[in-house]
C-alpha cells in the first residue's frame, strides 16, 4: 500500500543513529545519507526517510500519527523497544506488552524517537 514514510526530524545524525540501532533489529542495513542531508533506508517493499523540514521551519511531530513496524517475534518486538530506549527513545503508552480487541491479539511495543515522533513494534499473534 504505501512506497515510504518520511518522518521529519531537527537533528539527522541523532535520529539516524536511534533508527539504525531499531531497524537493525528487525534486519535493515544502516541508513544512507544522501547529498541533501536526508536518510534512507531501502527494505525490498518500501523505503523509510528522516529529513530536515524543506521549508525550513523547525519538525514538530503529528499529534495523534503513529508509525508501526511489523515484527515477527514478541521477543523481537522487545528487543526493538529496547534497541529504541537505548539510543535516545523514550517509552510512551503502556509498556510493552499483549493488546486484545476487534478479534485480533497483538504484541505491542511503543517509543518516542529523538524528535518525539510515536513510533510503534507490532506483531501480530496467533
Amino acid at each position: 500500500m504505501f512506497s515510504h514514510v518520511m518522518l521529519g526530524t531537527n537533528d539527522i545524525q541523532a535520529s539516524k543513529a536511534f533508527y539504525d540501532a531499531i531497524l537493525g533489529v528487525v534486519g535493515c542495513k544502516p541508513g544512507v545519507i544522501d547529498e541533501k542531508g536526508r536518510c534512507f533506508y531501502f527494505t525490498k517493499t518500501g523505503t523509510f526517510a528522516l529529513s530536515k523540514p524543506i521549508d525550513g521551519e523547525p519538525a514538530s511531530h503529528g499529534n495523534g500519527s503513529t508509525i508501526g513496524f511489523a515484527m515477527e517475534t514478541s521477543e523481537q518486538a522487545d528487543a526493538w523497544h529496547a534497541a529504541g530506549v537505548a539510543n535516545g527513545g523514550t517509552t510512551c503508552e503502556d509498556p510493552p506488552g499483549v493488546r486484545e480487541g476487534g478479534g485480533m491479539k497483538l504484541y505491542l511495543a511503543y517509543l518516542r524517537d529523538p524528535s518525539g515522533n510515536k513510533i510503534c513494534a507490532l506483531h501480530r499473534m496467533g
